[in-house]
């Protein structure tokens, strides 16, 4: 029997498919190198273990698949049903045991991919609305669960790399990234940027020119710092390293 294949046949939309499985294959990996007693260990982002990260990446599969339903059924499904729900899910499955995390990562996993692939070619452009309030088709939902594994699997602190993410994923990340400060800039009073990465032909700013802040480094380092992962890598042109404004 043939393989079933996404219904889509939309090329970027096959080509961001499989970044973001590629993303979630590399995620699985670093978390299935982890013995059972390493889940009870700190993760790289405060104030929470790996058992809170994992339980946090597994959970955002159920919450995106929600709204890949949505979009397929038009029945309004949000990604949690109150503002609480998300942290109080975390915190709770955190506790469960570790093969009940490492189910819960790869089942959630498998079952959005399965919505994406058989969604119908023209429901990826209904619009559903994110747990932020955006309004915004479903195709979204492919970069959003995107910098979900390719992030937090470095989030795992288990020998992840920004270094190990493809170009593509880079690039967009720091467009990304940058763009979500422009649209804060001012009612945050938030500094201008020059991102000058060594290795690509073009820089990525934010903000105006004439008063920004020059970084230089590798593309893949200089998104680990605007994603608030470390200045490891980069330099600035005057003075000390900033710490980067709020992503998300």
């Amino acid at each position: 029997m043939a393989a079933r294949d996404d219904k889509t046949q939309d090329p970027v939309l096959r080509e961001q498919l499989l970044l973001t499985r590629r993303g979630q294959a590399y995620f699985s990996r670093k978390l299935h190198e982890l013995s059972d007693a390493e889940f009870d260990e700190p993760s790289a982002l405060a104030g929470w273990t790996r058992r809170h990260l994992i339980a946090h990446v597994g959970l955002n599969a159920r919450a995106l698949t929600n709204l890949t339903e949505w979009a397929t059924t038009g029945v309004e499904t949000p990604m949690y049903c109150s503002p609480t729900q998300r942290n109080e899910d975390i915190e709770f499955s955190a506790t469960l045991p570790v093969q009940a995390l490492r189910n819960l990562s790869d089942h959630a996993a498998i079952h959005l991919n399965v919505e994406w692939r058989d969604l119908e070619p023209d429901a990826w452009s209904h619009v559903i609305r994110t747990a932020q309030g955006r309004e915004v088709p479903v195709s979204e939902t492919i970069w959003m669960r995107a910098r979900e594994v390719w992030i937090h699997a470095v989030d795992l602190d288990n020998g992840g790399s920004f270094a190990d993410f493809p170009a593509g994923f880079v690039d967009r990340l720091l467009v990304d990234v940058l763009g979500a400060w422009d649209k804060r800039r001012d009612a945050e009073s938030l500094p201008s940027f020059v991102l000058a990465p060594s290795d690509r032909a073009e820089f990525v700013t934010t903000g105006s020119a004439a008063s920004s802040v020059t970084l230089r480094g590798k593309a893949a380092d200089l998104a680990a710092w605007a994603t608030g992962r470390g200045g490891a890598g980069i330099a600035a042109d005057a003075g000390d390293i900033p710490a980067a404004p709020r992503w998300l």
